[in-house]
């Protein structure tokens, strides 16, 4: 253990008894897209025990600009697989689970049951809604992300009073907003999805300064970035 994680044991942030909670965790990963990509990887290498993959698409050319997991060989094939496999080379002593069907509310609580804390890497509202009430009731920690361009946002909902309702109470209005587009920058949910991985790792571990019930955002064409009580 200590040759694979000694620099981030010597953090006292983490140290000896955070590495074996981390391995201990099991996280579910929404969505290994532009969030997924590094929140898999980072996860991984910190030696979470378990991790979950869920997502029904299949790997597109033009998703290699930002999902780095991938590579052009992986083209045209279930993305929970390969994203699968791709963790297991990066350290073959975690489990992951790869789940290649969409998130419903018809599944949602039987597959986030089976893990601590689920991270949000998906694209659309209507699947945060269905994230934010299943870990509400089920007592979960849920580390929300978005991404648009070159802004994104981070928060660390379901763990104190605040869920993705209290971002967006209005559902029906919500949903049927106008999709903000396919544009962005593939460093920025490198930067989101690095930020949403050490959230939580920092809950995993019980240390730090985890973003519960507060909203961090950042606009990496100006480099500034808030914080928000929710």
């Amino acid at each position: 253990m200590h040759t694979r994680y000694d620099r981030q044991i010597i953090l006292p942030e983490i140290g000896e008894q955070g590495q074996q909670l981390l391995s201990q965790a099991k996280v579910l990963i929404v969505g290994v897209g532009g969030l997924g990509s590094p929140i898999a990887l980072y996860l991984a290498g910190a030696g979470v025990g378990t991790l979950g993959l869920i997502d029904d698409d299949n790997v597109s050319i033009s998703n290699l600009h930002r999902q780095v997991i991938y590579d052009e060989t992986m083209t045209g094939l279930p993305k929970a697989e390969c994203a699968r496999k791709r963790l297991l080379s990066i350290n073959s002593s975690i489990n992951v689970c790869a789940h290649s069907h969409r998130l419903t509310k018809e599944n949602v609580e039987e597959i986030i049951s089976r893990y601590d804390i689920v991270v949000d890497g998906c694209d659309n509202f209507a699947t945060r809604y269905i994230i934010s009430d299943a870990c509400q009731a089920l007592a979960k920690p849920y580390v929300y992300g978005a991404i648009c361009g070159l802004q994104g946002q981070v928060a660390v909902l379901c763990k104190g009073h605040a869920t993705y309702r209290t971002l967006f109470p209005d559902e029906q209005q919500t949903t049927t907003l106008p999709h903000p587009g396919k544009q962005v920058a593939g460093p920025t949910p490198g930067v989101v999805g690095s930020i949403q991985a050490l959230q939580a790792i920092f809950l995993i571990c019980q240390s730090g300064h985890p973003l519960i019930d507060r909203l961090w955002t950042i606009d990496l064409s100006t480099m500034q970035s808030f914080e928000m009580e929710l």
